[in-house]
């Protein structure tokens, strides 16, 4: 950057030059002028020269200022100008960079609205045919399932009544064999009274205990289906001869060992249920120990009631068996088609127990 000229050195010329003249002029002056005047008018000279050459000096002072200062005005003005076009320039830029800015901005936006548009007019039609395929899918379900209820409804019907005959006539059935077993007790009865013969006896006393195992047979299908089983007893029986009357209904009798000393006695009502769930009892004890292995009852009285407690020698009960063998007793429901030969039986007792009052248990 060049330094600003001074107006210092042109003003000291102007000076220099004004005084030497001024003072060449005064002493030429004075120089031709009488002797008389010449003092005032050396001293009006030098004084004429000196305000001369100061306002020669000024003069020039003021004039290069003024020049010097248009100069830098002149230069200032161009940089104001230059500076004036480039905010020119970067307000024009900004102002197209603005609108393309916007533009884009518009454009974007109509875009992103159209395809907005777009995609919930899809979505729309979309869940409008979703619903109406769901809509006839479900009324396809509705009605199909309509008609696989009626169906299944009138199978249910079927069957309950098929069931509900089946059983009446295995009621039927029990009834009748409960009253033939009965008829042929009675009349084996009234033989082994008249025969005398030992041979003779020992057959008719082998029919006595095989009709008594039909009669329970009978006894325990009429208990299965609803019907009434057995007689019922005007007076009360006591436990001994309860006992030796579930014996006489099953198979293996002769290894049952009775140990009872109780004189307690059973309600005639209930005598013929209780009957039934023992002999069912001991009948599964023996079946399920070896042929040669005993079975011992043992009757105990406690203030509640009594306690019957039967002991076989058969395999230890797994906990699967023992949970399948409690439910079998206490099942609120019963499913005859579900149960097998072996749970026949506990199925009856557990029956019998409902119906009586009766608590039974088992123990590995």
């Amino acid at each position: 950057m060049t330094a600003s000229p001074s107006p210092f050195r042109p003003s000291a010329i102007a000076l220099t030059v004004t005084a030497v003249a001024a003072g060449a002029l005064s002493a030429a002056a004075v120089s031709a002028a009488p002797a008389s005047v010449q003092t005032p008018l050396g001293w009006f000279s030098a004084c004429g020269s000196f305000l001369l050459a100061v306002s020669a000096c000024a003069i020039t002072w003021w004039s290069r200022s003024a020049r010097l200062l248009r100069a830098r005005l002149s230069a200032l003005a161009g940089d104001v100008a230059a500076r004036d076009a480039y905010i020119a320039r970067l307000t024009a830029d900004m102002a197209r960079d603005t609108a393309a800015h916007t533009a884009e901005r518009a454009r974007l936006l109509s875009a992103h609205t159209a395809e907005v548009d777009h995609l919930t007019t899809a979505r729309a039609a979309e869940v409008d045919r979703l619903t109406a395929a769901h809509a006839a899918e479900l009324d396809r379900m509705t009605a199909a399932q309509l008609v696989t209820r009626e169906r299944l409804g009138a199978e249910l019907r079927r069957a309950q009544s098929g069931r509900a005959a089946a059983m009446a006539a295995a009621a039927n059935a029990a009834g009748r064999m409960q009253a033939l077993a009965t008829g042929m007790l009675a009349d084996l009865r009234e033989m082994e009274h008249k025969h005398a013969d030992e041979e003779v006896l020992g057959d008719l006393l082998h029919l006595d205990h095989r009709t008594a195992q039909a009669g329970r047979l009978a006894d325990s299908i009429a208990v299965l289906t609803g019907a009434r089983s057995g007689r019922r007893w005007a007076k009360p029986i006591v436990m001994e001869s309860i006992l030796r009357g579930a014996m006489g209904r099953i198979g293996g009798y002769q290894r049952v060992r009775l140990h009872s000393t109780s004189d307690a006695a059973v309600a005639g009502h209930a005598a013929e249920g209780v009957m039934h769930a023992l002999a069912e009892l001991l009948d599964n004890a023996a079946n399920f120990s070896p042929p040669t292995a005993e079975v011992h009852v043992y009757v105990e009285e406690v203030p509640a009631g009594i306690i019957i407690t039967v002991e076989d020698s058969g395999l230890v009960m797994s906990d699967v068996q023992l949970r399948r063998a409690e439910q079998a007793v206490t099942a609120e429901t019963l499913d005859l088609a579900g149960l097998s030969g072996t749970r026949l039986g506990l199925a009856v007792v557990g029956r019998l127990a409902r119906k009586y009052g009766l608590t039974v248990s088992f123990r590995p």
